[in-house]
């Protein structure tokens, strides 16, 4: 059996298949970003989860997909958790969630963009990821993410730049004390995620001028750094996939038009697409 994760900082989905591809269970645990959570953090989540705790000793295969695995030392740190914990997995591979956002995207030559929590491209070249620009996480990237909409939702409502209406319903959605922003952004773990909480209220709400203008200048921001940085851009696909892109379709195709860029598959979950990719391409050669 082989076990496959795709996982952020907010959440991971896991799904077991059989090796004629057949789906054993799904399940979720909380996000294991290992450049972000601690090692005591990351074992308990996968601890935690009853489906696994049922098969660890059963699993053959571990594939993992995540946030925070693009180098070396946080890839290292959760691969040896996933060993530690599947004792009897004979395969622990880790990547970063780079690599299944291309895989779920398409199989030919493209870019592929990731919207979700944090945000990141690549230029997939039908094998394999190449990287344009090395991602520094939420504090100085990030670009129309959830954590970066977060933000702007905040500074704004501080700045009183929100819509009378819009701020009124927004701090009845929101703890909005400035004491207890603060201590979720600088004394509790996890701040990304907490900014990425807010983000919600952009898309569960009836679009305005407010919220396209917001959403405008954040896509806008990251097609000029994540996607145009790419010298194949105006010739290939421009593929997305996380629910920022999933819900802001109209906006992506917008930005895109005047640059000519093509827009391919936008995919809201992944892993869906990933297991096919397994079921054909992976499985078969088992």
């Amino acid at each position: 059996m082989i076990l496959i994760a795709d996982g952020g900082s907010t959440k991971c989905d896991w799904i077991l298949l059989n090796n004629s591809g057949e789906q054993i269970f799904k399940t979720r645990t909380k996000g294991l970003n290992p450049a972000v959570f601690p090692e005591l953090m990351l074992e308990q989540r996968i601890d935690e989860n009853p489906e696994l705790q049922d098969v660890k000793n059963k699993v053959e295969r571990v594939h993992f997909f995540g946030a925070g695995c693009g180098t070396e030392a946080p890839r290292r740190l959760l691969q040896d958790i996933i060993a530690n914990f599947f004792t009897n997995a004979s395969e622990v591979i880790v990547k970063e969630d780079m690599v299944a956002a291309a895989l779920a995207a398409t199989t030919e030559p493209g870019i592929v963009c990731i919207l979700g929590t944090g945000s990141n491209s690549c230029y997939f070249d039908g094998e394999e990821v190449h990287m344009a620009v090395a991602s520094l996480g939420f504090i100085l990237m990030d670009e129309a993410s959830g954590n970066y909409f977060g933000k702007r939702l905040i500074r704004d409502y501080y700045y009183k730049r929100m819509p009378p209406e819009l701020a009124l319903k927004f701090s009845a959605t929101f703890n909005l004390d400035s004491d207890e922003i603060k201590k979720n952004l600088y004394k509790k773990e996890n701040p990304n995620t907490y900014l990425a909480s807010f983000a919600e209220f952009i898309f569960t709400n009836e679009r305005n001028g407010y919220f396209y203008k917001l959403v405008h200048e954040g896509i806008q921001e990251f097609i000029n750094t994540r996607v145009l940085c790419f010298k194949q851009a105006q010739n290939v696909p421009i593929h997305f996939i996380g629910s920022i892109a999933f819900f802001s379709e109209d906006i992506i195709r917008a930005v895109a038009q005047p640059y000519n860029l093509e827009i391919g598959n936008i995919i809201r979950r992944p892993i869906d697409a990933l297991i096919e990719h397994y079921r054909k391409n992976v499985l078969t050669t088992y």
